[in-house]
């Protein structure tokens, strides 16, 4: 047991007052702490004199005999110990006049343990002399089970819960009066922690999954640690912790994983454990692992998987499982695809544009899994960006012919799938023909620009632009020799009718 660390003090008191003295000492056991006055053991069927647990000593409604030599005597079974002395000393006679209320003593913040005792402590003085009364600050009635008044204001509760946790107010009010002066103190009541489920022992095929459950409850809510062989269980790309750590997976389980498996449940109130066996089956003349595993990307959303049967013992293989997931996903967000045992590739459809995927195959017998086979690694193709497309320049054989008029000037779709981009642009059979060189500006999202480039010119040759004047000439000559001809018809036409009039 140590030395006291609080000692009572000397105390001066009108009579009609209240006298408080303290001590407080530690000590395993936990030491009984009794008070003397006088080196006499204090009167405690004077219900004027209130010991409280903590080594607290209340005199109210003092008068001079209370007057004397105070000191407190700490004891368990492996000492005595006596504190300092204090004098009281009872002054004057009782006063008449009036005094509001007044709170000497209010409350303390207690944090304490479930079935414990929470003694609230309330010194009030006035004149006339105050009633004291408590309440919940959040409204909730305080209740009378295990509820007890220690003195002329003290409240003590005993067997506390967690529901007893809250803010208590002390209210000093003069008696026919609303004058009333108020202290608070909190109340924490701390659970140790317990589980609600443990973990229990099983038995697993190898390559399949493990479960363990462990929950716990406790106030404050109690953290979760595991054990592996009495060792820290360290977590890895197949054992993952998930629920605040209540949920123990181990994926693809090994020979390797069996072992002891332990939960540890711990808050500042306290602390349990259990544990759980993992014990795993493997059954011999089992497959060994699918070989040569592929993964070819066919579309923004699809790709193909292929592999070859395992190199011994495939006879009762019943089927084969492929396991998928995003490459930058954790284990417990794979998922699988059941496959045929005669199907030795599966195309993978509904995924995402742009994205990596880890592939890996395994195959079944009705006594269990084979190993892992390799696993690969293959991202989908990108999707079809948007552009805007404009034509900078048309080089034609006419150049008096403007050909921006002839095109169908419009936004369009470009794709670009592969770093390979494909544009469409629709010209006017006129210009199609005589079109020399187109050159194209295509414009990203953002702004950004892809270098101008020339348009590949399709099905058609270029044109003969020598040829198409020569012929344009000949059409043109053509077209004057033939107004002239039938000009001259129509000059002698209308001769022969004059001349022919006047011979009649």
């Amino acid at each position: 047991m140590s030395d006291f660390h609080i000692h009572p003090q000397n105390a001066v008191v009108e009579e009609g007052g209240v006298a408080r003295f303290q001590c407080q000492i530690h000590g395993l056991p936990e030491p009984v702490i009794l008070w003397q006055k006088n080196r006499m053991p204090v009167n405690t069927d004077n219900e004027r004199y209130t010991l409280l647990p903590k080594g607290v000593l209340q005199i109210t409604g003092l008068r001079a005999e209370d007057s004397g030599i105070f000191h407190c005597v700490a004891t368990n079974i492996a000492n005595v110990k006596f504190s300092r002395e204090a004098r009281l000393t009872v002054s004057g006679s009782r006063s008449s006049v009036y005094k509001d209320p007044m709170i000497l003593v209010g409350p303390e913040n207690l944090t304490l343990t479930v079935h414990q005792t929470a003694v609230l402590e309330c010194i009030a003085t006035g004149n006339p002399r105050p009633i004291v009364s408590w309440s919940r600050l959040d409204g909730r009635p305080i209740g009378v089970e295990g509820i007890q008044v220690l003195g002329t204001g003290n409240l003590m509760i005993s067997d506390l819960t967690v529901q007893h946790s809250g803010i208590y107010v002390c209210a000093a009010n003069k008696p026919g009066t609303r004058v009333r002066r108020t202290a608070q103190g909190r109340l924490v009541v701390q659970a140790p922690a317990e589980f609600v489920q443990h973990p229990q022992s099983i038995s697993r095929p190898v390559g399949t999954t493990a479960i363990f459950t462990c929950v716990a409850q406790g106030e404050p809510p109690p953290q979760i640690t595991w054990l592996r062989n009495g060792q820290i269980l360290e977590t890895s790309d197949h054992i993952k912790l998930k629920n605040n750590n209540s949920t123990l997976s181990i994926y693809g389980i090994n020979q390797a994983d069996e072992a002891i498996y332990q939960c540890i449940a711990e808050n500042s109130a306290g602390s349990t454990q259990a544990s759980a066996r993992l014990t795993v089956l493997w059954a011999d003349g089992l497959p060994g692992p699918p070989q040569s595993v592929k993964a070819e990307t066919v579309s923004a959303t699809t790709i193909q998987v292929s592999w070859k049967e395992p190199l011994q013992n495939t006879k009762e293989i019943i089927g084969y499982v492929l396991h998928i997931r995003k490459a930058a996903d954790p284990v417990e967000m794979e998922y699988q695809e059941a496959v045929s045992k005669s199907t030795f590739q599966q195309l993978v459809t509904d995924l995402e544009p742009s994205t990596s995927y880890s592939f890996y195959i395994k195959a079944y017998t009705s006594r269990g899994a084979s190993k892992a086979s390799e696993v690969t690694v293959v991202s989908t193709l990108g999707e079809g960006e948007r552009f805007l497309w404009f034509l900078l320049n048309v080089r034609l054989c006419n150049p008096k012919i403007k050909p921006t008029s002839q095109i169908r000037m419009a936004h369009i779709s470009v794709s670009l799938w592969d770093n390979v981009i494909s544009l469409f642009v629709a010209f006017s059979p006129m210009i199609w023909k005589m079109m020399l060189e187109a050159r194209v500006q295509l414009l990203r999202g953002g702004n950004q620009t892809i270098p101008s480039f020339a348009l590949e010119r399709m099905l058609n040759p270029p044109c003969d632009c020598m040829k198409d004047e020569q012929n344009n000439k000949t059409s043109t000559t053509g077209i004057i020799i033939g107004i002239h001809i039938g000009v001259t018809c129509i000059i002698f036409c209308v001769l022969f009718l004059m001349f022919g009039y006047r011979g009649r």
